[in-house]
């Protein structure tokens, strides 16, 4: 298996995992505020890759964890995670996922501008077909975008950063010391929005089960994110965040009715189409 194949099949996994947290933290939102969901999710998976790392003979927040590109990992964290979830309380929720899925975008172009890989034009115009794709599916508005939007934006860029910041981290650190990182930032976003809004609850026993499946599959989904960003090529790996969509509207269909048109198919068909093609050229030159 090669690098990009790895780390291709880690980020597949990975939209799956946060598709399904999705659902989760939808359906625990009901009785909790998002901000404690939020922060209730952080602090399990604080406790899960601190546990991890122990067993591996690591300590969960090692002193690489005070370098400076993990700082800038950190900002990037927070700002994704806090921007994008006030984006998906004050905007349209198509406005706020259209500009997420410009992230692939920009981590291409970060990759190609940081480190120096090279992207042939044939894959930039893969990478933009897909977004595409993505926004036929999502067909959002011209009245959804507002200056509310630039919070979106804000959290893409976060995304974004993170995810080219992971690339860059010391490889002295693991995959779980990263976890362990990025659900303190979880977590910190969460007692944020809770501070905000101002609204807490005592969790029912009804949702505890929901968070709890909420959390392990936002943390496998974190470590399997955390593998493809350190595995193969960026402008390769990264294109199949486009996967979360197609994810969704499969849980959208089976859990919730849902039944998609004929323009959300061909989107999707768009995205997988793109995704297949990419891969096939890695295949070929490998």
């Amino acid at each position: 298996m090669t690098p990009n194949l790895r780390g291709s099949l880690f980020m597949t996994a990975s939209m799956a995992g946060f598709a399904v947290e999705d659902a989760f933290v939808k359906a625990a939102s009901r009785d909790i505020p998002v901000g404690q969901v939020v922060l209730i999710m952080g602090l399990i998976g604080i406790a899960v890759f601190s546990a991890l790392a122990l067993r591996a003979g690591h300590r969960p927040v090692p002193a690489a964890m005070f370098t400076r590109t993990m700082a800038l990992r950190s900002v990037f964290e927070i700002t994704g995670r806090l921007f994008y979830a006030l984006a998906l309380a004050l905007t349209p929720i198509s406005s706020a996922s259209a500009i997420l899925q410009a992230t692939p975008l920009v981590v291409v172009l970060g990759a190609a501008l940081l480190f120096g890989e090279k992207v042939s034009l044939q894959r930039w115009l893969l990478i933009f077909l897909g977004f595409i794709g993505v926004l036929i599916i999502l067909r959002p508005g011209v009245a959804g975008f507002s200056a509310l939007s630039l919070l979106a934006v804000v959290g893409m860029i976060g995304f974004a950063g993170r995810d080219l910041a992971t690339r860059a981290a010391p490889l002295a650190l693991s995959n779980a010391q990263l976890g362990v990182t990025g659900f303190i930032m979880l977590a910190l976003s969460g007692v944020i929005i809770t501070a905000v809004t101002g609204k807490a609850v005592i969790p029912s026993a009804q949702s505890l089960p929901l968070l709890a499946a909420g959390a392990l599959f936002s943390i496998t989904a974190y470590a399997a994110l955390t593998a493809a960003m350190r595995s193969g090529e960026i402008a390769v790996v990264t294109p199949f965040r486009y996967t979360r969509l197609l994810f969704a509207m499969i849980i959208g269909v089976m859990v919730f009715g849902e039944r998609p048109d004929t323009a959300t198919l061909l989107g999707a068909a768009i995205i997988v189409v793109c995704g297949v093609i990419i891969l096939g050229q890695n295949r070929r030159r490998a």
